[in-house]
């Protein structure tokens, strides 16, 4: 496939994320957005912008679906790479404004059924930064061509 034979299609998303600490109630949020499926030779990309409601405006997120391998990229105000692999643990670089810092990734369950015509994934995970776990995470995104 050359990169004449590219697709990508406009999509809306339904991205709903919650965070779990120990002894507080998990916190949930829900975001819905338009962004953009595309399907290239490593598997799909999913893309979209960041708003003011997620507090990263400026900065695009995008999902690249590689068979058993999800990898979360941002780019803009804030970057940062975040690799999701079934029963792996990942380590990467955090950037803020106030500097970098070393987060680590433990993926508990990695599931999707995306195609080009939509789909879910969702991404359970916990995180520890600077080697202290700060949470435990679910990520479920519905996607569906506009």
């Amino acid at each position: 496939m050359n990169s004449t034979d590219k697709k990508s299609w406009p999509v809306l998303l339904s991205i709903r994320g919650e965070q779990s600490f120990d002894g507080v109630e998990p916190d949930a949020t829900e975001l819905m957005t338009e962004g953009t499926l595309e399907v290239t030779e490593e598997g799909l990309l999913l893309s979209y912008a960041e708003s003011a409601l997620t507090g990263m405006e400026g900065t695009t997120t995008c999902f690249q679906v590689k068979g058993p391998r999800v990898i979360l990229t941002r780019s803009g105000k804030v970057n940062s790479q975040m690799v999701f692999e079934e029963g792996r643990q990942h380590t990467s670089l955090y950037e803020t404004p106030f500097g970098e810092l070393t987060v680590d990734i433990q993926t508990s369950r990695l599931r999707h059924d995306l195609t080009e015509r939509g789909g879910i994934m969702e991404i359970r995970y916990s995180i520890a930064v600077e080697h202290t776990v700060t949470g435990r995470n679910t990520c479920k995104i519905r996607v569906k061509r506009k």
